[in-house]
């Protein structure tokens, strides 16, 4: 789970950087995509663990 949320923090920084620097919006849209991604794969795992 420590992974997960790693990620998912990971991911958040990713895009900051990229919607500040103008020119590496690509980078935004790329850790939006990866942290939705993520946050999915964390909610599966999540479920069938219980």
């Amino acid at each position: 789970m420590g992974l997960i949320v790693g990620l998912l923090v990971l991911w958040l920084i990713v895009a900051i950087i990229g919607f500040t620097v103008k020119s590496l919006l690509w980078l935004a849209i790329i850790g939006i995509v990866l942290f939705v991604a993520t946050g999915i794969v964390g909610a599966v795992r999540r479920r069938a663990v219980r």
